[in-house]
This record gives C-alpha cells, structure tokens and sequence, in this order.
C-alpha cells in the first residue's frame, strides 16, 4: 500500500484542533488563569467547562490533561501549560489511548453504575503518568442518583486524581457539584478573532476564499470554532477555484444580505406588490423562505440597535455598503416602527415553521407587513384629531380625488404620504400645482418629504451624491457625484410626482453643484469635533486616555428635543374615579 493511499482525510475541524493554550483562539481569560494556577502549583482537584458548542470544552481538557502529564521532550519536566507534544504521554492523550486518562460520555453512561466504577478505580494510582484523570463529556446528562454517589469522591479525591467536566447546560448541573469544581465560561468566538482563524486554516489548506464569503461562514457558525471550520471544509468543496460570497450563500441557502436589504425597504414603504416580486426571486435563486424572514428579523434588531448605540454598525462581518444602508435606516426609521415589526416577524417566524407551505406563510407575513408599515400610530392619530373636526374619508385605490370639502381639514403630514390609499395623496392631487408645491419652498422640505416616506435607499443617495446647483419648487438642478447611480434623476422625479402628485422637473448638469448634504454634514462634525477638543475638560480627557476618541457631539437643544420626543403627552383633564361631582 502507497503512502497516498493510506493516508486517510481528516476534516478541518480535527486536523486544525488546538494542541495548545497557545492554538486556543478567543478564550484569553481561562488560559490566563490556567497558566497562572500551573506556575503556581495551584492545579484544583476538578475543573467544569462551559459554554455553546464548538468553543473548545474538549479540547481544553485534553490540552490541560496533556499539560498535567507532560514530562518533557528529555523526560524530566513537570507540570505546564505548554505541552511539548512530543514525550510519550502528550502522543498517547492526542491519540485518545492513554490508559491513565479516561474520557466517558455521559450521554451514553448515565447511571449509577457506571459512576461506581470511577470511584473504584480511584484508589488505584496511574500506570504511567504522574496523574490519572478522568474526563466527562456533556456531565449534565448524568442521573440525579450518578450526581449523588460522585460528590464524595469529587469533594476528597485522592491526590492523583483530577477530574475535568464539559457541558453545554450548565444550568442542569447540580450546584452541589459545582462548588466542588473550577468552573470556566468558555464565551463564544469574537467575529474578528474567528475570520483571521479561518484565513489562516484556508491559507494552511491552500485554499482561495474570499473575505465575504467568510464573513458569511463567521456570522453563521454564532460563534462556534467548529461550525465555522466545519462549513469552511464545506465551502472549499463546493467552490471550483475561489471560493466566494455568492458559493457560500448558495450552499447555506441564504438570501444576498443587499437583496434582504432591498425587500426591508419595499416592506417599510407599503409596496406590497414589489415586496412581493423580490421575495419570489430570492426564492427561485435559492433562498430559504424562513431564512429570508429570519434575516429581516436580523436587519430589525441590527437597525434597532444601531439607533440606540451608533458603534454597533462597526461590523466586521457587515460590508461597508451595508453599514452604511444601515446607519442611514436607523437616522430615517422611527423606533415605534422597528419594536412594531420585531414583533411581527417573530409571529411570522413562528407561522412560516408550523404552515404546510412555507412560502406562502411568508407571503402573507410580507402582505400584512406592508399594509401595517403605512399605518399612523397613535400619536399621529391624535394628532390628526387635534388639527382639524375630524379626519376626511379614505379614498379607495383606483378612485378619482376625494372631494375638496374634505381637503382643509387634512394634516399636513397627511398629505404627502406615499401609500396611494391615503388622505393625503389625494389631497395633494387635489391642489393646483403652485398650491401643491407651496409646502416645498427649499430643499431642505424634499429631503424631508423623502425622510418621512421612509424610501432610505433614495435618501442614501440624495445625501451622499447631489451636489445642489438650483431649486425651485418643482425644479431642481444638480450635479451629480462621481459615483452617483445613472437613474438617480429619474428616479427623484417618478418619486416626487408620486408623493406630491405634481409633476417635477429634475435635470443634470456637470458642474457648478455645492457640496453634498453628507460632506456638508461632515464637515459639520469635524468642526465641532475640533472645538470640542480645545475644551479644557476634553483635553484633561484624553490626556488620561491617549486612545479615545469623540464619536458624538449632541447640542442642549438636541438633547432636550429629544427627552421632549420621548416624552409622554400631558393630559389636561384627567379624570379622576373618586372625584366628587
């Protein structure tokens, strides 16, 4: 028999396991008091890991069995936490057939009698090694009566025993047993820490692997070493040559992050028809439609959470584009409008996984998410209420306008809504055109009107690429940035009349433009950060902390704004049960 033919594959989760606290990736505060305890000859009598799966409990109790049995490459070295790998001891651990060091899974051995042959064999010193140890995989699985008959050997073992636990339910572990142990909360794997990881497993293996497409691998594995290398051996058999971003989607039916993002879009401006359209064609390339949904619910709690702490878009499994997508729905997006469709999608979720068809559930989430998006809550209605005798009746779509004696009382805001059922729009198409276009004196009020449309795709670009040349209401003229998208007029114009119900007019020019409303606000923030930093109280600051940093500058006025945003409405006349008459 060859070599080539009796060298067997080994997949990359055993091939590339730590042999070494020094191979343990993401877990610095176990092995720093690990070292510490070995240094100090203070190794306790039975140590428990835990944590989620694949963070390395096994494989920590082999490195630390190995490090307690080491002799050294010469045969004369104690106890460390750095194995050699090398002296018969350390082989014999790796290769699982040490007779002094016995790993038992208590999923498979629950009982009492298998505990009693443990406390039998404890008095028996090792064979060969300076310890004897025992290893217990997944120990929650033990019977209450197996936890019982182990807790006086555990608490007084003989001074060659040690003990060494792993369970991914520490919770079912009986607290008489805990105190007994060591115990360490292995955390998950840091997405930083987990793709350089897997470039150096990929480069090891010689493998082409794009930066997203293990991006995508790391969001995946939630953490777990093993199921990232796991889907890493996966990805490099399924891509021919470069492994990339679309490969891995496909392979772990995934929607296109951006095409999600496009669908959450449609969602929150009520297109219905094109909310639907998208999620049938990532259907048909392959999509999963529970996955589909549960990447909306991902982007929900992602914008909400890039709303209360603008760090969190600092993703490093998020692609700049979008973050930047991101950032621009958490400053347009109110939060009534997130919390109102977390809810939703987890109904959903929970309907899509019980329904016979798992794509028509999801058509019917998407159907009444769209419908929901355009409706006011309940402080817009009791503002339209307060602003006129009563609100005028909702015109049927395909309907002409509504009658002008129902126009005067409309809202303001009302009345350029973009769903095609509302007040507003019919208000607007009511109006004459210089009526109509009265509202909308400068620039400012359009980026306001595509603001409270919700269209965040629309005022991503409007932001970051028009360089304004002339306004006029109904007229706008720019030049656009260099990477502006082409359509960008066009689709400013079809948008405007839309809303507004009048025609607009909206024409490119090559130069001459102002600075766009991003470099403007840039520049805004520099500014302001660069005051900041000539405070006396700021430079005491960062003289204490030489690496921080500004990331935000809120005026009184924006902070009292917003306390009176958030602010509860006063109720002049409260009544009151026990007042007399």
């Amino acid at each position: 028999m060859t070599e080539t033919q009796g060298t067997k594959y080994q997949v990359l989760a055993r091939k590339y396991r730590p042999e070494t606290f020094a191979d343990l990736v993401g877990q610095d505060a176990m092995v720093r008091t690990l070292k510490n305890a070995f240094a100090a000859d203070r190794i306790a009598q039975a140590f428990i890991m835990t944590g989620i799966r694949g963070t390395g409990k096994t494989t920590t109790a082999r490195i630390i069995a190995k490090g307690m049995n080491c002799v050294g490459p010469d045969g004369n070295g104690g106890p460390t936490t750095d194995p050699c790998g090398k002296c018969e001891h350390c082989v014999a651990i790796m290769e699982g057939r040490h007779v002094d060091v016995m790993e038992m899974d208590a999923a498979s051995r629950t009982g009492v009698g298998d505990i009693r042959e443990i406390i039998e064999s404890v008095h028996y010193r090792a064979a060969s090694a300076r310890y004897k140890i025992y290893i217990i995989d997944e120990v929650h699985m033990l019977s209450t009566n197996a936890f019982n008959a182990l807790l006086k050997t555990l608490e007084e073992p003989p001074a060659h025993v040690k003990f060494i636990f792993a369970t991914t339910e520490i919770r079912k572990v009986p607290v008489t047993v805990l105190s007994r142990c060591q115990r360490f909360d292995l955390r998950r794997i840091e997405p930083e820490v987990m793709i350089a990881l897997l470039r150096k497993i990929a480069t090891a293996e010689k493998a082409e692997i794009t930066d997203d497409a293990l991006a995508l691998i790391t969001r995946a594995a939630e953490g777990s070493a093993r199921d990232a290398t796991s889907l890493l051996d996966q990805a490099i058999s399924h891509g021919a040559g470069e492994t990339t971003a679309e490969q891995v989607r496909a392979m772990l039916g995934l929607a296109d992050r951006g095409r999600v993002l496009d669908l959450f879009d449609l969602i929150l401006k009520g297109d219905a028809a094109g909310a639907l359209n998208e999620l049938s064609a990532q259907y048909a390339d392959g999509a999963d439609p529970m996955a589909v949904l549960r990447d909306l619910a991902e982007i929900t709690h992602w914008v909400s959470v890039i709303k209360i702490t603008p760090e969190a878009a600092e993703d490093p499994t998020i692609g700049p584009d979008e973050r930047a997508r991101g950032q621009a729905m958490a400053a347009a997006l109110p939060m009534r409008v997130l919390t109102r469709m977390w809810q939703m999608l987890l109904k959903a979720l929970e309907e899509v996984a019980a329904a016979p068809n798992a794509m028509m559930a999801a058509e019917m989430a998407v159907i009444r998410l769209t419908h929901v998006a355009d409706l006011p809550d309940p402080e817009q209605l009791l503002r339209r209420l307060s602003e006129g005798p009563g609100p005028a009746a909702p015109v049927p779509q395909g309907r002409g306008p509504a009658p002008s004696g129902g126009m005067t009382h409309a809202a303001p805001r009302a009345q350029i809504a973009a769903s095609p059922t509302a007040n507003g729009t019919a208000t607007a198409r009511a109006l004459a055109p210089e009526t109509a276009l009265a509202r909308y004196a400068s620039f400012p009020a359009v980026i306001e009107l595509i603001r409270h449309n919700r269209d965040v795709k629309l005022l991503l670009e409007v932001e970051n690429h028009v360089r304004l040349v002339h306004y006029a209401p109904g007229r706008i003229e720019f030049e656009p940035a260099a990477d502006a998208p082409r359509d960008l007029a066009a689709t400013l114009a079809q948008r405007l009349q839309s809303w507004t119900g009048v025609r607009w007019g909206v024409s490119v020019v090559s130069e001459g433009g102002a600075a766009t409303i991003a470099e403007e606000r840039s520049a805004r923030e520099n500014a302001a950060k660069m005051k900041a930093k000539d405070n006396p109280l700021v430079q005491a600051v960062f003289a204490a902390f030489p690496n921080a940093h500004i990331t935000a500058i809120r005026t009184p006025d924006e902070v009292q704004a917003e306390a009176q945003a958030d602010a509860l409405p006063e109720v002049e006349d409260e009544w009151d049960p026990f007042e007399d008459n």
